[in-house]
């Protein structure tokens, strides 16, 4: 409640007004992309949301985003399955299990590869980690073969399933950095009552620590999902372009809106740039839909919060 002080009254406005300012810039960044669109969007002479094709500078032009939604879902979801079991298993282990000196360094660690530019990873997932993938193909072909997201007889170098293991090392660093902030704010006191009545570590864990930092989690969770979904360099340099859409992760081709916009923007016609727009605003509208999504699950645990 507001105690009628100057100072309090310019704290609210200020508050007020950076939260509009936030909501305005959205609006703007939407206004804008769905104006640059409608002119492609009226020319294009295919079906925008099913067709696989993605020639927008040919006459006439002819693109859809069928390909780019089912590479940039398939490979974010393969970087979460990958990183959030993992960030979640280093984040316990720095914060309970991890003695000081070393949890601290480790967590200094963490943190650091946040910051690596994903040039880096790029460059590292073509020149290094694309060595193995033909290995890693083979076997996981042998084990799930049977399902068809790992059935095939030629595993490739350049796959999905490559560019998943890249994103899932770029977000994993953000996954485990924001748990463990959020595992260290548990009540000392919830602690110390599971161990006094002779839970184990791991029990403990599983009573108190993971009930309480649920909603924590799943926001870092969709903080690493919003990267993966928006990265560009990485994946542009680790994924082979193969055009339509290629069932078996384990193959190479595919394609993402955020790679498709980094390789094309160059040698896109004025058709081209408000193509590549509107699949910037297909882009914008699933990171909003993550985010609301997240905060729904997150408002459902406010009793951990």
């Amino acid at each position: 409640m507001s105690t009628g002080r100057a100072g309090d009254k310019i704290f609210v406005s200020a508050a007020r007004g950076s939260g509009l300012t936030v909501l305005a810039i959205v609006a703007a960044i939407a206004v804008f992309l769905i104006w640059k669109a409608i002119p492609a969007l009226q020319a294009n002479e295919a079906s925008f949301l099913t067709s696989e094709e993605w020639n927008p500078n040919a006459k006439p032009p002819e693109f859809g985003i069928a390909q780019l939604a089912y590479g940039t879902i398939m490979s974010s979801l393969i970087a979460m399955v990958i990183a959030t079991p993992i960030a979640i298993g280093i984040a316990l282990f720095i914060s309970f299990y991890a003695p000081r000196r070393l949890a601290s360094g480790l967590g200094y660690i963490v943190d650091l590869l946040a910051a690596v530019p994903s040039i880096v990873y790029g460059l590292w997932g073509l020149i290094f980690l694309s060595q193995y993938m033909d290995d890693a193909g083979e076997f996981l072909s042998a084990v799930l073969g049977w399902i068809p997201l790992f059935s095939t007889d030629s595993p490739g170098r350049n796959s999905m399933f490559a560019a998943g293991v890249v994103l899932a090392i770029m977000i994993l660093p953000i996954i485990s950095s924001i748990s463990r902030e959020v595992f260290l704010q548990v009540p000392q006191a919830h602690v110390e009552a599971s161990l006094a009545l002779g839970a184990t570590r791991w029990e403990m864990i599983r009573m108190s620590v993971l009930p309480y930092g649920r909603s924590g989690m799943i926001g870092a969770s969709m903080l690493g999902l919003g990267r993966a979904l928006g990265e560009t360099i990485a994946v542009a340099m680790v994924l082979t372009f193969v055009p339509g859409i290629n069932w078996s992760i384990l193959e190479n081709g595919g394609n993402t809106f955020a790679a498709n916009i980094a390789n094309s923007f160059a040698e896109a016609s004025e058709t081209g740039r408000g193509a590549l727009v509107a699949s910037g605003l297909v882009l914008f509208v699933i990171t909003l839909l993550v985010n609301m999504a997240a905060r729904a699950v997150v408002a459902r645990r406010k009793e951990f919060v």
